[in-house]
Protein backbone atom coordinates (compact mmCIF):
# COMPACT_ATOMS: atom_id res chain seq x y z
CA UNK A 1 0.00 0.00 0.00
CA UNK A 2 1.67 3.21 -1.12
CA UNK A 3 1.40 6.03 1.17
CA UNK A 4 1.18 10.05 -0.28
CA UNK A 5 3.10 11.90 0.95
CA UNK A 6 1.78 15.43 0.21
CA UNK A 7 -1.56 14.42 1.16
CA UNK A 8 -0.24 13.14 4.85
CA UNK A 9 1.36 16.75 4.86
CA UNK A 10 -2.30 19.02 3.78
CA UNK A 11 -3.42 16.90 6.63
CA UNK A 12 -1.16 17.68 9.41
CA UNK A 13 -0.61 21.36 7.64
CA UNK A 14 -4.59 21.60 8.65
CA UNK A 15 -4.58 19.78 11.95
CA UNK A 16 -1.79 22.71 13.16
CA UNK A 17 -3.78 25.86 11.52
CA UNK A 18 -6.95 24.46 13.34
CA UNK A 19 -5.28 23.71 16.78
CA UNK A 20 -6.63 25.25 19.90
CA UNK A 21 -4.73 25.40 22.86
CA UNK A 22 -7.62 24.94 25.08
CA UNK A 23 -7.65 23.04 28.12
CA UNK A 24 -10.94 21.58 29.47
CA UNK A 25 -9.97 20.86 33.06
CA UNK A 26 -13.03 20.29 35.00
CA UNK A 27 -12.93 18.20 38.05
CA UNK A 28 -13.99 15.45 38.28
CA UNK A 29 -15.07 12.64 41.53
CA UNK A 30 -16.87 9.63 42.14
CA UNK A 31 -20.26 8.42 43.15
CA UNK A 32 -19.69 7.23 46.93
CA UNK A 33 -23.76 6.28 47.37
CA UNK A 34 -26.67 7.05 45.46
CA UNK A 35 -30.51 6.09 46.32
CA UNK A 36 -33.95 8.31 46.73
CA UNK A 37 -33.16 10.86 44.42
CA UNK A 38 -29.83 11.60 45.63
CA UNK A 39 -26.04 11.28 45.76
CA UNK A 40 -23.15 11.74 48.20
CA UNK A 41 -20.00 12.53 45.88
CA UNK A 42 -16.67 12.58 46.59
CA UNK A 43 -13.82 14.73 44.94
CA UNK A 44 -15.63 17.56 44.01
CA UNK A 45 -13.59 20.39 46.06
CA UNK A 46 -14.20 23.43 43.86
CA UNK A 47 -17.68 23.14 42.80
CA UNK A 48 -20.42 25.96 43.66
CA UNK A 49 -23.45 25.34 45.62
CA UNK A 50 -25.58 25.17 43.04
CA UNK A 51 -24.05 24.70 40.24
CA UNK A 52 -24.60 21.92 37.83
CA UNK A 53 -22.84 18.09 38.19
CA UNK A 54 -22.96 15.61 35.16
CA UNK A 55 -22.83 11.84 35.43
CA UNK A 56 -20.98 9.53 33.58
CA UNK A 57 -24.64 8.24 32.78
CA UNK A 58 -26.07 11.48 30.60
CA UNK A 59 -27.73 12.06 34.54
CA UNK A 60 -27.65 15.78 35.46
CA UNK A 61 -27.56 17.14 39.63
CA UNK A 62 -27.66 19.87 41.19
CA UNK A 63 -24.95 20.68 44.43
CA UNK A 64 -27.26 20.60 47.22
CA UNK A 65 -24.81 20.33 50.05
CA UNK A 66 -20.96 21.51 50.70
CA UNK A 67 -19.78 18.96 53.19
CA UNK A 68 -16.09 18.63 54.62
CA UNK A 69 -15.08 15.42 53.05
CA UNK A 70 -17.84 14.79 50.55
CA UNK A 71 -20.96 16.97 48.04
CA UNK A 72 -24.32 15.87 48.40
CA UNK A 73 -26.01 15.94 44.92
CA UNK A 74 -29.96 16.16 44.27
CA UNK A 75 -30.31 14.07 41.31
CA UNK A 76 -32.68 15.85 38.03
CA UNK A 77 -33.71 12.92 36.75
CA UNK A 78 -33.61 9.03 37.20
CA UNK A 79 -30.90 8.27 40.06
CA UNK A 80 -31.66 4.44 39.02
CA UNK A 81 -29.25 4.75 36.02
CA UNK A 82 -26.89 6.04 38.51
CA UNK A 83 -24.23 3.67 39.73
CA UNK A 84 -21.48 3.67 42.53
CA UNK A 85 -18.36 4.54 41.78
CA UNK A 86 -19.44 6.32 38.95
CA UNK A 87 -17.24 9.42 37.39
CA UNK A 88 -18.85 12.94 38.12
CA UNK A 89 -17.95 15.92 36.26
CA UNK A 90 -18.89 19.56 37.25
CA UNK A 91 -19.82 21.92 34.29
CA UNK A 92 -19.05 25.30 35.89
CA UNK A 93 -22.84 26.60 35.37
CA UNK A 94 -26.02 27.02 37.48
CA UNK A 95 -28.83 25.53 36.35
CA UNK A 96 -31.23 27.73 34.00
CA UNK A 97 -34.52 26.76 31.84
CA UNK A 98 -35.06 27.91 28.79
CA UNK A 99 -37.46 31.44 28.48
CA UNK A 100 -39.19 33.72 25.87
CA UNK A 101 -42.01 33.64 23.63
CA UNK A 102 -41.58 29.93 22.34
CA UNK A 103 -42.82 28.73 25.75
CA UNK A 104 -46.14 30.35 25.54
CA UNK A 105 -48.86 27.53 24.64
CA UNK A 106 -46.27 24.28 26.50
CA UNK A 107 -46.67 22.00 29.10
CA UNK A 108 -42.88 21.75 30.26
CA UNK A 109 -41.17 19.87 32.79
CA UNK A 110 -39.26 22.31 36.15
CA UNK A 111 -36.30 22.08 33.46
CA UNK A 112 -38.23 23.33 30.65
CA UNK A 113 -38.19 20.20 28.51
CA UNK A 114 -41.28 19.85 26.77
CA UNK A 115 -44.00 17.14 28.19
CA UNK A 116 -46.83 17.72 25.25
CA UNK A 117 -45.59 15.85 22.63
CA UNK A 118 -45.30 19.06 20.50
CA UNK A 119 -41.41 18.71 19.67
CA UNK A 120 -38.22 20.71 21.79
CA UNK A 121 -38.79 24.04 22.77
CA UNK A 122 -37.01 26.14 20.47
CA UNK A 123 -35.56 29.33 21.67
CA UNK A 124 -31.50 30.03 22.93
CA UNK A 125 -32.63 32.15 25.77
CA UNK A 126 -32.04 30.74 29.32
CA UNK A 127 -32.16 32.15 32.18
CA UNK A 128 -30.95 31.22 36.01
CA UNK A 129 -33.68 29.42 37.89
CA UNK A 130 -31.98 30.91 41.48
CA UNK A 131 -31.29 34.71 41.28
CA UNK A 132 -31.39 37.83 43.92
CA UNK A 133 -34.84 39.04 44.05
CA UNK A 134 -34.38 43.21 42.85
CA UNK A 135 -34.10 45.39 45.96
CA UNK A 136 -36.10 48.26 47.43
CA UNK A 137 -35.24 50.64 45.12
CA UNK A 138 -35.53 49.10 42.34
CA UNK A 139 -39.03 48.82 42.99
CA UNK A 140 -42.60 50.65 43.06
CA UNK A 141 -45.30 50.34 44.93
CA UNK A 142 -47.82 48.05 43.70
CA UNK A 143 -50.99 50.35 42.26
CA UNK A 144 -51.85 48.75 39.02
CA UNK A 145 -55.48 46.53 39.33
CA UNK A 146 -54.99 42.98 37.77
CA UNK A 147 -58.52 42.02 37.17
CA UNK A 148 -59.42 38.36 38.22
CA UNK A 149 -62.87 38.44 36.87
CA UNK A 150 -64.15 37.26 40.52
CA UNK A 151 -66.73 39.47 42.11
CA UNK A 152 -65.46 38.51 45.44
CA UNK A 153 -61.76 38.88 45.00
CA UNK A 154 -62.04 42.24 43.22
CA UNK A 155 -64.25 43.83 45.58
CA UNK A 156 -62.98 43.03 48.58
CA UNK A 157 -59.10 41.72 48.06
CA UNK A 158 -57.89 43.25 44.95
CA UNK A 159 -55.23 42.15 43.67
CA UNK A 160 -52.84 44.39 41.59
CA UNK A 161 -49.63 43.68 39.29
CA UNK A 162 -46.64 43.08 41.19
CA UNK A 163 -48.53 41.76 44.85
CA UNK A 164 -48.04 38.75 46.47
CA UNK A 165 -51.91 37.17 47.11
CA UNK A 166 -52.22 33.74 49.17
CA UNK A 167 -54.89 31.72 48.37
CA UNK A 168 -55.37 29.22 51.24
CA UNK A 169 -57.85 27.12 52.41
CA UNK A 170 -58.10 23.00 53.03
CA UNK A 171 -58.55 20.68 50.42
CA UNK A 172 -61.35 20.64 47.49
CA UNK A 173 -62.61 23.98 48.80
CA UNK A 174 -62.24 25.76 45.23
CA UNK A 175 -58.34 27.19 45.39
CA UNK A 176 -57.13 25.95 42.23
CA UNK A 177 -60.50 26.86 40.75
CA UNK A 178 -59.73 31.45 42.01
CA UNK A 179 -56.00 30.68 40.29
CA UNK A 180 -57.35 29.36 37.09
CA UNK A 181 -60.16 32.02 36.96
CA UNK A 182 -57.54 34.78 37.42
CA UNK A 183 -55.68 33.73 34.38
CA UNK A 184 -58.30 33.26 32.22
CA UNK A 185 -59.27 36.84 32.94
CA UNK A 186 -56.21 38.05 31.47
CA UNK A 187 -56.94 37.21 27.79
CA UNK A 188 -56.55 40.59 26.28
CA UNK A 189 -54.91 42.36 29.44
CA UNK A 190 -51.52 41.09 27.72
CA UNK A 191 -50.46 39.59 30.49
CA UNK A 192 -48.35 36.40 30.25
CA UNK A 193 -49.48 33.45 32.70
CA UNK A 194 -47.23 30.74 34.28
CA UNK A 195 -49.26 27.75 35.75
CA UNK A 196 -46.76 25.77 38.32
CA UNK A 197 -48.19 22.37 39.36
CA UNK A 198 -46.21 21.05 42.47
CA UNK A 199 -46.96 17.08 43.86
CA UNK A 200 -50.38 17.20 41.60
CA UNK A 201 -51.69 14.44 40.39
CA UNK A 202 -50.99 14.07 36.41
CA UNK A 203 -54.56 13.32 35.44
CA UNK A 204 -55.78 16.69 37.80
CA UNK A 205 -53.23 19.01 35.68
CA UNK A 206 -54.33 17.20 32.28
CA UNK A 207 -57.97 18.66 33.16
CA UNK A 208 -56.88 21.78 33.99
CA UNK A 209 -54.98 22.24 30.41
CA UNK A 210 -57.70 21.25 29.03
CA UNK A 211 -59.78 24.02 30.42
CA UNK A 212 -57.26 26.56 29.50
CA UNK A 213 -57.22 25.23 26.34
CA UNK A 214 -61.23 25.33 25.44
CA UNK A 215 -60.91 28.75 26.83
CA UNK A 216 -58.19 30.03 24.60
CA UNK A 217 -56.12 30.81 27.36
CA UNK A 218 -53.42 28.18 26.81
CA UNK A 219 -52.27 31.11 23.48
CA UNK A 220 -50.67 33.18 26.92
CA UNK A 221 -49.85 30.37 29.83
CA UNK A 222 -47.14 27.83 30.23
CA UNK A 223 -48.04 25.49 32.66
CA UNK A 224 -44.91 23.59 34.29
CA UNK A 225 -45.53 20.13 35.97
CA UNK A 226 -43.48 18.36 38.64
CA UNK A 227 -46.51 15.51 38.95
CA UNK A 228 -47.22 13.59 42.25
CA UNK A 229 -45.07 10.72 40.69
CA UNK A 230 -41.83 13.14 39.60
CA UNK A 231 -39.19 12.75 42.47
CA UNK A 232 -39.08 15.93 45.28
CA UNK A 233 -35.83 17.64 43.67
CA UNK A 234 -37.83 18.58 40.34
CA UNK A 235 -41.01 19.64 42.63
CA UNK A 236 -38.47 21.70 44.99
CA UNK A 237 -37.23 23.46 42.33
CA UNK A 238 -40.71 23.96 39.43
CA UNK A 239 -41.16 27.22 41.54
CA UNK A 240 -38.17 28.57 40.65
CA UNK A 241 -38.17 27.30 37.44
CA UNK A 242 -41.51 28.92 36.55
CA UNK A 243 -40.56 32.51 38.43
CA UNK A 244 -37.15 32.46 35.86
CA UNK A 245 -39.24 31.78 32.84
CA UNK A 246 -41.63 34.84 34.20
CA UNK A 247 -38.73 37.16 34.79
CA UNK A 248 -38.12 37.19 31.20
CA UNK A 249 -41.05 39.35 30.70
CA UNK A 250 -40.96 41.48 33.89
CA UNK A 251 -37.37 42.78 32.98
CA UNK A 252 -37.88 43.77 29.60
CA UNK A 253 -40.89 45.86 30.62
CA UNK A 254 -43.90 43.20 30.30
CA UNK A 255 -46.28 41.78 33.02
CA UNK A 256 -46.73 38.10 34.54
CA UNK A 257 -48.52 36.09 36.61
CA UNK A 258 -47.32 33.38 38.29
CA UNK A 259 -49.95 30.60 40.24
CA UNK A 260 -48.02 28.16 42.48
CA UNK A 261 -50.21 25.60 43.19
CA UNK A 262 -49.18 24.86 45.83
CA UNK A 263 -46.11 25.57 47.64
CA UNK A 264 -46.98 23.30 51.32
CA UNK A 265 -46.01 20.21 48.63
CA UNK A 266 -43.32 22.05 47.58
CA UNK A 267 -42.38 22.50 51.22
CA UNK A 268 -42.81 18.36 52.00
CA UNK A 269 -40.71 17.77 48.70
CA UNK A 270 -37.51 20.36 50.55
CA UNK A 271 -38.19 18.66 53.97
CA UNK A 272 -37.76 15.53 52.05
CA UNK A 273 -34.22 16.63 50.68
CA UNK A 274 -33.31 18.14 53.63
CA UNK A 275 -33.66 15.39 55.72
CA UNK A 276 -31.67 12.93 53.50
CA UNK A 277 -29.19 14.86 53.00
CA UNK A 278 -28.97 15.15 57.54
CA UNK A 279 -29.92 18.56 57.44
CA UNK A 280 -30.87 19.11 61.06
CA UNK A 281 -34.55 19.04 61.29
CA UNK A 282 -37.05 21.76 62.89
CA UNK A 283 -40.12 22.04 63.61
CA UNK A 284 -42.78 19.71 62.21
CA UNK A 285 -39.43 18.14 60.74
CA UNK A 286 -38.86 20.95 58.43
CA UNK A 287 -35.37 22.53 57.93
CA UNK A 288 -34.87 25.77 59.82
CA UNK A 289 -34.55 27.55 56.29
CA UNK A 290 -37.53 26.25 54.94
CA UNK A 291 -39.11 29.99 55.83
CA UNK A 292 -35.91 31.38 53.20
CA UNK A 293 -37.08 28.48 50.72
CA UNK A 294 -40.66 30.89 50.39
CA UNK A 295 -39.18 33.89 50.43
CA UNK A 296 -36.40 34.29 48.06
CA UNK A 297 -38.75 32.81 45.65
CA UNK A 298 -41.76 35.25 46.29
CA UNK A 299 -39.98 38.08 46.95
CA UNK A 300 -39.11 38.08 42.61
CA UNK A 301 -42.51 39.06 42.57
CA UNK A 302 -42.67 43.01 42.26
CA UNK A 303 -43.53 45.87 40.80
CA UNK A 304 -40.49 47.34 39.21
CA UNK A 305 -39.56 50.90 38.61
CA UNK A 306 -40.37 52.62 35.45
CA UNK A 307 -36.66 53.28 35.36
CA UNK A 308 -36.34 49.77 35.08
CA UNK A 309 -39.44 49.65 32.36
CA UNK A 310 -42.20 49.77 34.90
CA UNK A 311 -42.94 45.41 34.39
CA UNK A 312 -44.07 43.14 36.80
CA UNK A 313 -44.94 39.61 38.55
CA UNK A 314 -47.76 38.81 40.08
CA UNK A 315 -48.15 35.72 42.46
CA UNK A 316 -50.39 33.78 43.56
CA UNK A 317 -49.49 30.60 45.30
CA UNK A 318 -51.72 28.49 46.93
CA UNK A 319 -51.33 27.04 50.50
CA UNK A 320 -53.96 23.96 51.68
CA UNK A 321 -54.38 23.66 55.37
CA UNK A 322 -55.24 20.56 57.65
CA UNK A 323 -58.49 21.30 59.08
CA UNK A 324 -58.72 25.11 58.98
CA UNK A 325 -55.40 25.23 60.88
CA UNK A 326 -54.32 28.62 59.70
CA UNK A 327 -51.54 28.80 62.46
CA UNK A 328 -49.39 25.94 61.06
CA UNK A 329 -45.92 26.21 60.43
CA UNK A 330 -45.86 26.33 56.87
CA UNK A 331 -49.04 28.85 56.44
CA UNK A 332 -48.30 31.59 58.95
CA UNK A 333 -44.60 31.42 57.30
CA UNK A 334 -46.14 32.18 53.61
CA UNK A 335 -48.39 34.69 55.62
CA UNK A 336 -46.03 36.56 56.73
CA UNK A 337 -44.44 36.90 53.18
CA UNK A 338 -47.18 37.99 50.89
CA UNK A 339 -49.36 40.69 50.67
CA UNK A 340 -52.29 39.57 52.26
CA UNK A 341 -54.27 36.19 51.46
CA UNK A 342 -57.79 34.49 50.37
CA UNK A 343 -59.33 32.51 53.07
CA UNK A 344 -61.31 29.73 51.60
CA UNK A 345 -63.59 28.36 54.29
CA UNK A 346 -64.92 24.42 53.55
CA UNK A 347 -68.18 25.22 55.31
CA UNK A 348 -69.21 27.62 53.43
CA UNK A 349 -68.21 25.77 50.21
CA UNK A 350 -70.22 22.86 51.15
CA UNK A 351 -73.10 25.29 51.96
CA UNK A 352 -72.85 26.50 47.80
CA UNK A 353 -71.18 30.24 48.99
CA UNK A 354 -68.53 29.75 45.72
CA UNK A 355 -65.85 31.36 45.98
CA UNK A 356 -66.27 30.38 49.85
CA UNK A 357 -64.14 33.22 51.09
CA UNK A 358 -64.39 34.10 54.31
CA UNK A 359 -64.64 37.87 54.52
CA UNK A 360 -63.18 38.25 58.26
CA UNK A 361 -59.95 36.45 57.67
CA UNK A 362 -59.26 37.47 53.85
CA UNK A 363 -57.62 40.78 53.48
CA UNK A 364 -55.26 42.78 51.03
CA UNK A 365 -52.32 45.00 52.39
CA UNK A 366 -52.26 47.04 49.05
CA UNK A 367 -55.99 47.41 49.48
CA UNK A 368 -57.26 50.68 47.52
CA UNK A 369 -54.51 50.88 45.46
CA UNK A 370 -54.97 48.24 43.22
CA UNK A 371 -58.65 48.99 42.41
CA UNK A 372 -60.57 51.40 40.14
CA UNK A 373 -62.12 54.40 41.32
CA UNK A 374 -65.12 53.05 40.21
CA UNK A 375 -65.14 49.74 42.15
CA UNK A 376 -63.57 51.89 45.32
CA UNK A 377 -66.81 53.96 45.33
CA UNK A 378 -69.07 51.07 45.37
CA UNK A 379 -67.14 48.41 47.01
CA UNK A 380 -65.57 50.69 50.05
CA UNK A 381 -66.81 48.61 52.84
CA UNK A 382 -68.46 45.75 51.76
CA UNK A 383 -65.79 43.56 53.11
CA UNK A 384 -66.61 44.82 56.99
CA UNK A 385 -70.43 44.63 56.40
CA UNK A 386 -69.74 40.88 55.13
CA UNK A 387 -67.38 39.80 58.02
CA UNK A 388 -70.21 41.91 60.80
CA UNK A 389 -73.02 39.90 58.26
CA UNK A 390 -71.57 36.53 59.42
CA UNK A 391 -71.16 37.31 63.51
CA UNK A 392 -75.13 38.46 62.94
CA UNK A 393 -76.32 35.64 60.83
CA UNK A 394 -74.72 33.61 63.96
CA UNK A 395 -76.31 35.45 66.39
CA UNK A 396 -79.89 35.26 64.49
CA UNK A 397 -79.91 31.59 64.90
CA UNK A 398 -80.08 31.70 68.26
CA UNK A 399 -83.68 32.77 67.67
CA UNK A 400 -83.70 35.54 69.20
CA UNK A 401 -86.35 38.91 68.09
CA UNK A 402 -84.44 41.33 66.16
CA UNK A 403 -85.06 45.28 65.79
CA UNK A 404 -85.74 46.05 62.19
CA UNK A 405 -82.16 47.59 61.70
CA UNK A 406 -80.72 44.67 62.38
CA UNK A 407 -82.84 42.46 60.37
CA UNK A 408 -82.48 45.09 57.41
CA UNK A 409 -78.68 44.37 57.57
CA UNK A 410 -79.23 40.84 57.54
CA UNK A 411 -81.75 40.80 54.82
CA UNK A 412 -78.78 42.63 52.61
CA UNK A 413 -76.41 40.19 53.67
CA UNK A 414 -78.62 37.26 52.98
CA UNK A 415 -78.41 38.96 49.11
CA UNK A 416 -75.29 40.41 49.00
CA UNK A 417 -73.51 36.64 49.85
CA UNK A 418 -75.86 35.30 47.07
CA UNK A 419 -74.70 38.28 44.77
CA UNK A 420 -71.26 37.41 45.05
CA UNK A 421 -71.66 33.27 43.68
CA UNK A 422 -69.88 32.84 40.66
CA UNK A 423 -69.57 29.86 39.02
CA UNK A 424 -66.03 28.27 37.43
CA UNK A 425 -64.27 29.47 34.52
CA UNK A 426 -66.90 32.48 34.11
CA UNK A 427 -64.91 35.64 35.20
CA UNK A 428 -66.71 39.01 34.82
CA UNK A 429 -65.70 42.16 32.51
CA UNK A 430 -64.88 44.59 35.50
CA UNK A 431 -67.90 47.54 34.30
CA UNK A 432 -70.28 44.18 35.24
CA UNK A 433 -68.96 43.75 38.53
CA UNK A 434 -69.09 47.26 39.37
CA UNK A 435 -72.44 47.29 38.15
CA UNK A 436 -73.74 44.38 40.16
CA UNK A 437 -71.66 45.33 43.64
CA UNK A 438 -73.63 49.08 43.24
CA UNK A 439 -76.67 47.58 42.78
CA UNK A 440 -76.05 45.49 45.77
CA UNK A 441 -74.53 47.83 48.35
CA UNK A 442 -76.85 50.66 47.57
CA UNK A 443 -80.15 48.47 48.44
CA UNK A 444 -81.27 48.27 44.95
CA UNK A 445 -81.74 44.21 45.48
CA UNK A 446 -83.43 44.71 48.69
CA UNK A 447 -87.03 44.13 47.46
CA UNK A 448 -85.35 41.44 45.74
CA UNK A 449 -86.49 37.60 47.04
CA UNK A 450 -82.86 35.97 47.93
CA UNK A 451 -83.55 33.28 45.85
CA UNK A 452 -83.93 35.23 42.67
CA UNK A 453 -81.20 37.34 42.95
CA UNK A 454 -79.11 35.21 40.46
CA UNK A 455 -82.00 35.29 38.11
CA UNK A 456 -81.40 39.25 38.66
CA UNK A 457 -77.93 39.42 38.26
CA UNK A 458 -78.18 37.58 34.77
CA UNK A 459 -81.07 39.12 33.16
CA UNK A 460 -79.31 42.66 34.44
CA UNK A 461 -75.88 42.11 32.82
CA UNK A 462 -78.27 40.99 29.03
CA UNK A 463 -80.51 44.13 30.01
CA UNK A 464 -77.19 46.73 30.16
CA UNK A 465 -75.49 44.79 27.27
CA UNK A 466 -78.68 44.56 25.06
CA UNK A 467 -80.22 48.28 25.73
CA UNK A 468 -77.65 50.16 27.97
CA UNK A 469 -74.29 49.73 26.63
CA UNK A 470 -73.13 53.08 26.72
CA UNK A 471 -73.10 52.71 30.96
CA UNK A 472 -70.67 49.87 30.83
CA UNK A 473 -68.46 51.50 28.13
CA UNK A 474 -67.87 54.55 30.20
CA UNK A 475 -67.17 52.75 33.46
CA UNK A 476 -64.57 51.22 30.97
CA UNK A 477 -63.22 53.95 29.87
CA UNK A 478 -62.84 56.57 32.81
CA UNK A 479 -62.89 54.00 35.75
CA UNK A 480 -64.60 56.31 37.60
CA UNK A 481 -68.50 57.00 38.33
CA UNK A 482 -69.67 60.34 38.20
CA UNK A 483 -72.81 62.26 39.67
CA UNK A 484 -74.15 62.27 36.26
CA UNK A 485 -73.65 58.48 35.16
CA UNK A 486 -74.73 57.69 38.83
CA UNK A 487 -77.73 59.15 37.84
CA UNK A 488 -78.02 57.05 34.59
CA UNK A 489 -77.41 54.06 36.51
CA UNK A 490 -79.91 54.44 38.85
CA UNK A 491 -82.53 55.49 36.20
CA UNK A 492 -81.45 52.13 34.67
CA UNK A 493 -81.64 49.94 37.47
CA UNK A 494 -85.83 51.37 37.82
CA UNK A 495 -86.50 50.70 34.06
CA UNK A 496 -84.99 46.93 34.08
CA UNK A 497 -86.94 46.33 37.02
CA UNK A 498 -90.21 46.69 35.34
CA UNK A 499 -89.00 44.13 33.09
CA UNK A 500 -87.68 41.73 35.35
CA UNK A 501 -88.92 38.55 35.71
CA UNK A 502 -88.56 37.03 39.00
CA UNK A 503 -88.97 33.21 38.88
CA UNK A 504 -90.46 32.37 41.99
CA UNK A 505 -93.28 34.70 41.63
CA UNK A 506 -93.57 32.81 37.84
CA UNK A 507 -93.73 29.56 39.67
CA UNK A 508 -96.10 30.61 42.56
CA UNK A 509 -99.27 30.60 40.93
CA UNK A 510 -98.45 27.05 39.48
CA UNK A 511 -97.55 25.87 42.97
CA UNK A 512 -100.77 27.64 44.35
CA UNK A 513 -102.98 25.18 42.04
CA UNK A 514 -100.74 22.06 42.58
Amino acid sequence: MKFNSDEIASVIQQEIANYSAQVDVREVGRVLEVGDGIARVYGLKGVMAGEMVEFASGVTGLAFNLEENSVGVIILGDYLKINEGEEVKTTGQLLSVPVGDELLGRVVNALGEPLDGKGPVNTSKRRPVEVIATGVSERQPVGEPMQTGIKAVDAMTPIGRGQRQLIIGDRKTGKTAVAIDAIINQKSSGVKCFYVAVGQKESTVAGIVEKLRDSGAMDYTTVIVAGASDPAPLQYIAPYSGTAMAEEYMFNGGHALVVYDDLSKQAVAYRELSLLMRRPPGREAFPGDVFYCHSRLLERSAKLSDALGGGSITALPIIETLEGEVSAYIPTNVISITDGQIYLQPDLFFRGVKPAMNAGISVSRVGGAAQIKAMKKVAGGLRLDLAAFRELEAFAQLGTELDPATQGKLDRGYRMVELLKQGQYSPLATEDEVLLILAGTQGYLDDVAVSDVLAFEKQFLTFLHDQKPEIGAEIRDKKDISPELSETIKNAIAEFKLQFQAPSKATAPALAGA
